[in-house]
């Protein structure tokens, strides 16, 4: 039967293991299982933070445009209704840059939405 040796694989992933629990409190950077637990709960709330940044800045996005819209003397949720059946197809970063940075052009988007309502 031939010998495994191991020590040097697992030398390795040890090492791995300290190099992403670094900074971690107390033993939960150079503990072996705190580490690993550390490690894998930091991972998972990482994976997890990715996909609400994605939800953070859509509402982000729309509490600017519905900013924009409310001195126009329109609500956000009739803005987009107005668009969809202008048929302007502008996604809500977009919309949202151009409230922060182009009132006018802005402005004339409200108008139209409202042209679009009314013509309805």
């Amino acid at each position: 039967m031939a010998r495994i040796k191991r020590a040097q694989i697992r030398k390795k992933r040890v090492k791995k293991l300290f190099k992403r629990s670094k900074g971690f409190f107390m033993s939960r950077n150079n503990t072996l299982r705190q580490a690993n637990e550390a490690v894998m709960k930091a991972r998972m709330n990482a994976y997890t933070g990715r996909k609400q940044k994605k939800r953070q800045y859509r509402s982000m996005w729309i509490a600017r445009i519905n900013a924009a819209c409310r001195p126009l003397e329109i609500s956000y949720s009739q803005f987009m209704h107005g668009l969809n059946l202008a048929g302007i197809e502008i996604n809500r970063k977009m919309l949202s840059e151009i409230a922060i940075h182009d009132a006018d052009a802005f402005a004339k988007l409200v108008e139209q939405a409202k042209a679009a309502i009314a013509a309805k």
